[in-house]
């Protein structure tokens, strides 16, 4: 399901598995900024933007799997970023 382009009707619950590093899930709590999963920390799950910079925490409950057009744009998006300089 996750990897059709339609958004899960439901919030992820907090008992959800923990996800593969590097998969890319989406922070609803924070505008649906999509991160690459690092780990847990504590209660929360780690994030860090796609192109690099400071992770995040985020509660699991507020964290669904990113769908493909989420996972493309962030990925476009760092590409961009590249071309231009602003990132390795």
């Amino acid at each position: 399901m996750y990897g059709e382009n339609v958004r899960p009707d439901t919030p992820t619950p907090s008992n959800t598995p923990v996800p593969a590093l590097g998969t890319l899930l989406v922070d609803t709590s924070r505008a649906d900024r999509v991160g690459e999963f690092r780990g847990v920390a504590g209660p929360y799950w780690s994030l860090r933007p796609v192109g690099g910079g400071a992770e995040w925490e985020a509660e699991p409950g507020h964290v669904r799997p990113a769908v493909l057009i989420e996972q493309l744009r962030a990925r476009t998006a760092r590409l961009n970023a590249r071309s231009r300089g602003e990132v390795l």
